[in-house]
């Protein structure tokens, strides 16, 4: 059975509720199909129909904003009212790794809400724009005072900012090979820094934080901390544009190595590695510590880079709190997870490592604790908080480079649904870490000093629990082997 029969299968109007797009890659170009047509795709913007009329007739970055065009329509029914910012790019990238990359991904519509097969009352992986949007801040030296700007990033554009901001030369923004990497530092907001400036850099990683609703909470004063950032620095109303799929471990890795899935190789959350046969899991409770054993051997991290040009001392030249990516660092937490050989039990509750939710300073709303993920990324998040302090308890011995991953947002809008009190309270919470930081650099007498970038690694989109249905059925009454990863990723065997 060739490719075509299967995307054919897939793309029939009785599974346009829950399939949005079909892609895949032919003839070195980017394919996408669905009930309404085929598109081929190509990187200068392009698109060459090829049945039907255009399935993604809009890939505008900034499509849905103001934030206010969001909220009117929340996740289209259809395709074509939607947008897929850098289509090509991205499922080009997806598809480019020999021996990981399936052979189609099926994408889930907007609201389509699958718990049976691991989805949630807020979702996110998908092509679409606002799944795709991260919020991106940058405040302190080095960053110009802008505001509010109209405009928007890649994620592959963090890590190349931040080692540019920690002090690499831009003519090192390559890979071990020496290749450019996908993404590019965001020089047309950083500036001149005094002569002799000393960088400190503090990247922040709110996993999952929707980009409109954290500038509208800032704004209304709900989120003080990044009221703060942006007042010194700025934020793109745009965000900055995930990989796709627009899921966890792909964009942690995207964004710390600034370069896309087929180059740095890990391409999901799960997903299947031909040469050897094997399900890859990077993104659970007992692999996170071994994620970067997934990274290709052409990848340099962000930490790798800067370490190249901070004069080693006694101190961290790179820290990395909470992260799984973290080859390279000289401090991490999974590092010393892995150095004490528990971190497969540690992470189901990290023992007695791990601060007691019910007590931490910064839960408003306890019912939130019933649910298991937010409450152990509230423990997570403390612990986190404690580490960066621990970093920063004296300014002169602290990381050139931190980097600080939080996890509670993502749980809260797993848990309700972006908007949703749950979703609301974890940026809550986590903008009340974030204060406590820079609270305590205040009184250290250098926050002026120090620069900082905020980020997620995806957005959310809300599922619609009247939305449901599955694509298996389709897949395997054709009698062919498959593998369905994700579900989404599905390789033909």
């Amino acid at each position: 059975m060739s490719l075509d029969e299967v995307v054919a299968a897939l793309t029939v109007p009785d599974l346009a509720r829950v399939v949005d797009l079909v892609v895949w890659v032919e003839d070195g170009a980017a394919m996408a199909a669905n009930h309404l047509g085929c598109v081929r795709l190509h990187p200068d913007g392009h698109h060459e129909v090829m049945s039907g009329i255009d399935p993604v007739p809009d890939t505008s970055p900034m499509a849905f904003l103001p934030y206010e065009r969001e909220l009117q329509a929340p996740g289209p029914l259809v395709s074509t009212d939607n947008a897929y910012p850098y289509a090509a790019q991205r499922i080009l990238s997806l598809f480019a790794d020999p021996d990981r990359s399936p052979d189609l991904v099926v994408v889930h519509t907007p609201r389509h809400h699958f718990p049976d097969e691991g989805g949630h009352a807020g979702e996110h992986g998908s092509l679409d724009v606002i799944q795709s949007r991260a919020p991106l801040v940058m405040s302190g030296p080095g960053v110009r005072r802008l505001g509010r700007v109209d405009d928007h990033a890649r994620l592959v554009d963090v890590g190349p900012t931040l080692a540019v901001l920690s002090g690499v030369p831009p003519t090192d923004l390559v890979d071990a090979h020496g290749a450019p990497l996908d993404g590019r530092a965001l020089t047309a907001y950083l500036e001149d820094l005094p002569s002799g400036h000393r960088p400190r850099v503090v990247g922040i990683l709110w996993d999952g934080a929707h980009c409109g609703e954290l500038l509208a909470l800032a704004e209304s004063g709900e989120l003080p901390g990044v009221a703060r950032l942006i007042d010194r620095g700025l934020a793109l109303d745009g965000g900055a544009v995930a990989e796709f799929p627009s899921v966890t471990l792909t964009n942690h890795t995207s964004i710390l190595t600034g370069v896309g899935p087929g180059r740095h190789g890990v391409l999901g959350n799960v997903f299947y590695d031909r040469s050897t046969g094997d399900q890859v899991v990077p993104n659970d409770a007992g692999t996170w510590h071994r994620s970067a054993e997934w990274l290709r051997p052409s990848v340099r991290t962000v930490f790798e880079m800067v370490n190249e040009h901070v004069q080693q001392g006694d101190s961290p030249r790179t820290a990395s709190v909470d992260e799984a990516i973290d080859r390279g660092a000289d401090y991490g937490t999974m590092a010393l997870l892995r150095q004490a050989g528990g971190f497969e039990a540690a992470t189901t509750g990290l023992g007695d490592l791990l601060p007691d939710p019910t007590a931490s300073p910064f839960v408003a709303h306890p019912e939130h604790l019933e649910d298991a993920y937010f409450s152990w990324g509230v423990q997570v998040d403390d612990l986190g908080l404690q580490q960066v302090l621990q970093l920063w308890e004296d300014a002169d011995s602290a990381p050139t480079l931190t980097w600080w991953a939080n996890v509670v947002t993502d749980a809260g809008h797993h848990g309700g649904g972006p908007r949703s009190e749950m979703a609301r309270d974890s940026l809550r919470q986590s903008d009340a870490r974030l204060v406590a930081f820079l609270d305590h650099l205040e009184r250290l007498g250098v926050l002026d000093e120090v620069t900082f970038l905020l980020t997620a690694d995806h957005g959310f989109e809300a599922a619609d629990p009247d939305v449901t249905g599955s694509w298996t059925p389709v897949l395997e009454s054709l009698g062919i082997p498959y593998r369905d990863e994700g579900p989404g990723f599905v390789y033909l065997l």
